[in-house]
């Protein structure tokens, strides 16, 4: 069975360019967004690595730490970094993993168990299902997994706005409400009743008595 939100991020250790690491010992007390790619060089995930360095600030406020992987070795990354560099501005500046054995792929279910053989010799096509974004918070689990087709590029500030909303919505007993975005009104959590929600929120509007809306706390 595939990973699930909630299931706990496999930890592995793995070879990245910023040198061997552990992956839960890396991310620490941190949320993380891990999000591979298929194979170095293809045109659209180079225009991904290069936008997830241009707002990797907005992730460090965030207190998020992000890492890419791709299904090609280290020994090719600073090859496709350079690349990345002169086409969108801005080279990776945070690890990119090389998972040339597949292991970390294999692990978090993005590809077959029985994976194997020479990287060189697979095609983009072959690994085209290693397109995940996980968010994985403090406590190592899993609390968002996107799947991208390759002809897709990802929406990176959708990923920050869901980061927002998980982030408030474990401080507080809230959701947030379709394209909701920070600052904006929340939903009270259907697990907290009328009167706690009145020692909690006060007042709220209420269109549906299971609908009670208030403004974002803290």
């Amino acid at each position: 069975m595939g990973l699930r939100i909630g299931d706990t991020a496999p930890d592995f250790e793995a070879d990245s360019t910023q040198g061997r690491l552990r992956f839960h010992d890396w991310a620490g007390d941190c949320w993380a967004v891990l999000f591979s790619h298929p194979k170095d060089f293809t045109p659209v995930c180079t225009t991904e690595l290069g936008y997830m360095a241009k707002i990797k600030p907005e992730f460090d406020q965030r207190n998020v730490k992000i890492i890419g992987l791709s299904a090609d070795p280290v020994t090719d990354h600073a090859r496709w970094a350079a690349d990345i560099e002169e086409t969108q501005g801005h080279a990776p500046n945070y690890p990119v993993i090389g998972d040339a054995d597949s292991n970390v792929s294999k692990l978090y279910g993005m590809l077959p168990a029985d994976t194997s053989g020479d990287p060189k010799a697979r095609t983009p096509a072959d690994n085209q299902t290693v397109r995940n974004v996980f968010v994985i918070g403090p406590d190592k689990k899993l609390k968002l997994i996107l799947v991208y087709p390759m002809t897709t590029g990802r929406n990176f500030d959708e990923v920050l706005r869901v980061i927002d909303s998980l982030q408030l919505t474990a401080r507080h007993r809230v959701s947030t409400p379709v394209n909701w975005k920070q600052g904006e009104d929340v939903i009270i959590a259907g697990s907290v009743s009328n009167d706690e929600a009145r020692q909690i929120f006060g007042s709220w509007k209420e269109p549906k008595p299971y609908i009670r809306i208030v403004p974002q706390p803290g």
